[in-house]
């Protein structure tokens, strides 16, 4: 019996969009149907960017086709995220492609400073950038970009008024210190943390960027079980320094990302503090901290390894004075910090494909 384009239709009118509510027929997320003698290629489009909401979405397509269509039929399925105009239809930050969390399982690591000079280094090849600080307790961001004296404005959006992020070094970035004060502890319960943080998201106009970077406090906690239920995440990034006490966290920080309830993607690991280089002799690396500590639990756990960024004095210094060290042309910091950004894009242009 032929296959037909009108019984592929009718079996995907049984797979609906989890975020949308709707079928994919109804919506018109079904973008191409394509016979080849006993292969079914279809592609289609999610609202969900996340590698692991696409994922869902080829498994419902690819089981709902094998129900129709019988175990002898091949089922090929491409799942895009939605684009241009049609990514309207995303209630969550619609224009926005790649939304990636920078976390780790403890503090002290230098997440912050790896954050900063990915999103500046992203912008400066061109990419919009836009950074999120979601340390509620420890914001550091207005003091990293050099903007902490800054106030965000509001403007207004189909009559609700928005949040115009602040923009610095090509960023635009929003952060809880912009409307606390730099002196004054911020004692929040969770509850509370949490729906501050989901104002810098929903309420906030970021317009069409590229990628939107999340700066995470340290550990699993409220703020990140909040973030992956309000925001359609990429995929995360872990930061670790490579002793041991960094790593047993970091182990941590992956599983939080890979238990079946949060589902996302870990793009891999960043070795921070790698090794430490004196000013008057650039070519010592001495391995303070210990050797290869995180490039050998990402082999470990089976996820990328991103890169290593070394323990150099201007590196604090830049952060401080609210210029990331990518900045400094020519310098062994920013050459690693641009192999970082190169190994992040890298892992974000994985397609996911049956």
């Amino acid at each position: 019996m032929p296959i037909t384009e009108e019984a592929i239709r009718s079996a995907l009118a049984r797979v609906v969009e989890p975020d949308l509510k709707k079928d994919i027929v109804t919506l018109d997320l079904v973008r191409e149907v394509v016979v080849d003698d006993n292969t079914v290629h279809v592609t289609v489009e999610v609202s969900n960017p996340a590698l692991h909401g696409r994922k869902r979405m080829e498994e419902a397509v690819t089981f709902q086709l094998g129900q129709a269509l019988g175990p002898d039929v091949r089922v090929r399925v491409t799942v895009n995220p939605l684009s241009g105009e049609r990514a309207g239809l995303r209630k969550v930050l619609p224009g926005v492609k790649w939304i990636v969390a920078v976390a780790s399982g403890k503090g002290g690591v230098g997440k912050s400073t790896i954050t900063a000079n990915l999103a500046v280094g992203l912008a400066a090849r061109g990419l919009r950038v836009g950074l999120v600080d979601a340390d509620i307790h420890g914001p550091s961001m207005p003091l990293m970009f050099d903007v902490l004296k800054e106030r965000p404005r509001t403007t207004d959006r189909d009559g609700k008024p928005m949040i115009v992020p602040v923009e610095a070094h090509g960023v635009k970035l929003l952060s809880i210190g912009f409307f606390a004060d730099p002196a004054q502890a911020i004692a929040w319960r969770g509850p509370m943390a949490s729906k501050a943080l989901e104002q810098l998201f929903k309420d906030a106009d970021w317009g069409e960027l590229d990628l939107l970077l999340v700066d995470l406090p340290p550990g699993t906690s409220d703020i990140h079980l909040s973030l992956v239920q309000a925001v359609p995440l990429t995929g995360a990034v872990i930061v670790s320094t490579p002793q041991p006490v960094a790593l047993a966290d970091a182990r941590k920080g992956v599983g939080f990302f890979q238990l079946p309830s949060v589902n996302v993607p870990v793009l891999g690991i960043v070795e921070n503090m790698a090794w430490f280089t004196p000013a008057e002799l650039p070519e010592n690396k001495y391995f303070i901290f210990g050797k290869g500590g995180a490039r050998a639990l990402a082999a470990e756990l089976g996820v990328p390894f991103l890169g290593e960024v070394p323990l150099v004095q201007s590196i604090r210094e830049a952060g401080d004075v609210g210029r990331p060290a990518v900045l400094q042309q020519g310098t062994p910091s920013a050459a690693a910090f641009h192999e970082l950004c190169a190994a992040v894009l890298e892992h974000l242009h994985q397609p996911v494909t049956a």
